[in-house]
């Protein structure tokens, strides 16, 4: 990358760091901006990768034609994405597209935002996160569009204690310390289950941590509390036999998304359509076979596939249209995390929605 766009994406960066000083911008949204700047230098001075290795549930795709402008389709994921950790694995995609004479490459990354960030950046044009990562996205002003979604399950996230607690209720956590990822689906579960239960959210002490600090925390009872998802929350179970105090059903919908840049959406929905045909097809595969999942995400993850397979039983998969009604979950979402200022301004959800997915 040249010298001169280097120093102009690293000036974008500082100018972010200098806005943290203004209080009125939440810090984790300023945070967003500036990894945003930071990710844009980096991903563009690395060059892609695509490993298209084998696993024992590969299967036989049939190829797909298409007429698209894309000579290469770039796809964003997450080790613990198991649709497209595993479509990447069977290198189905790659055959699909191999008609049109377009490669596919593929970049990992660790989370969600980092992900999205690099969409901005133009380094990739496709990626699947949960509900919290696009609403950040959308409110920093990153063009992208939900193209479908997962409906994943309300039953693989939920409010831990320990075995041995007083907490009964989600009444009980009035005071207490609640560990959760802040600005994550888990933190609009714990706003949403601390309303039902009559409870506002300044009434319990927040503790930010990431998934592998919290259960640090929650196992030396540093916390009483602790929001989290499957396959964290599986193998929380089993370790430490801590009880649930609700889970998401009911409350959060827990939701994933199939996210894309516009600019891709825009000059090629043949490829688009290509790429979900595919996730569609590895979801599917997914939904009917826990054991083989948890099998093939096990030394991914470094997770007994025991636990896996706990989190794979209580979980579903599919690549479903953005309804109306999944709309107004998402916009719930967004809203309440402008509410408790998580973003700085309210967004309108429906607006970066696909609509040629229907």
């Amino acid at each position: 990358m040249p010298t001169k766009a280097i120093n102009k994406l690293l000036n974008i960066a500082i100018a972010f760091f200098h806005k943290l000083k203004q209080p009125k911008i939440p810090t984790l949204f300023l945070l967003f901006a500036v990894g945003l700047g930071l990710s844009i230098a980096v991903s563009a001075c690395s060059p892609s990768t695509t490993d298209n290795g084998s696993t024992q549930t590969a299967q036989t795709p049939q190829t797909i034609a298409t007429t698209t402008s894309a000579t290469t389709v770039r796809i964003g994921y997450q080790k613990a994405a198991t649709v497209l950790n595993a479509l990447k694995a069977r290198g189905e995609l790659e055959k699909a597209f191999a008609s049109a004479g377009t490669s596919v490459t593929w970049a990992e990354f660790p989370a969600g935002p980092p992900m999205l960030e690099a969409l901005n950046a133009g380094s990739i044009d496709f990626g699947y996160t949960g509900e919290a990562p696009p609403i950040f996205a959308q409110a920093a002003g990153i063009p992208l569009q939900y193209v479908a979604y997962d409906p994943w399950s309300t039953k693989a996230e939920a409010i831990l204690v320990h075995k041995d607690s007083a907490i009964k209720t989600v009444a009980d956590l009035k005071g207490k310390k609640v560990a959760f990822a802040k600005g994550s689906n888990t933190n609009y579960l714990i706003v949403k289950a601390l309303e039902k239960a009559g409870l506002k959210y300044t009434d319990i002490k927040p503790t930010s941590l990431p998934p592998a600090d919290a259960r640090a925390a929650f196992e030396g009872k540093n916390v009483d509390a602790w929001a989290i998802w499957d396959p964290y929350l599986a193998a929380a179970e089993q370790a430490t036999g801590a009880r649930q105090l609700t889970d998401a059903t009911g409350l959060a919908g827990n939701l994933g998304y199939y996210l894309a840049a516009k600019s891709f959406v825009d000059s090629n929905p043949n490829a688009l359509k290509v790429v979900l045909d595919n996730v569609k097809k590895v979801s599917d595969w997914a939904k009917n076979n826990p054991t083989e999942v948890a099998k093939f995400l096990s030394p991914e993850l470094g997770i007994d596939v025991g636990v896996l397979e706990i989190a794979e039983k209580r979980r579903t998969y599919d690549v479903l249209p953005i309804t109306d009604e999944i709309i107004a979950k998402q916009q719930a979402v967004a809203d309440t995390f402008y509410q408790i200022k998580l973003i700085p301004k309210q967004i309108n959800v429906k607006e970066i929605v696909w609509q040629g997915n229907k």
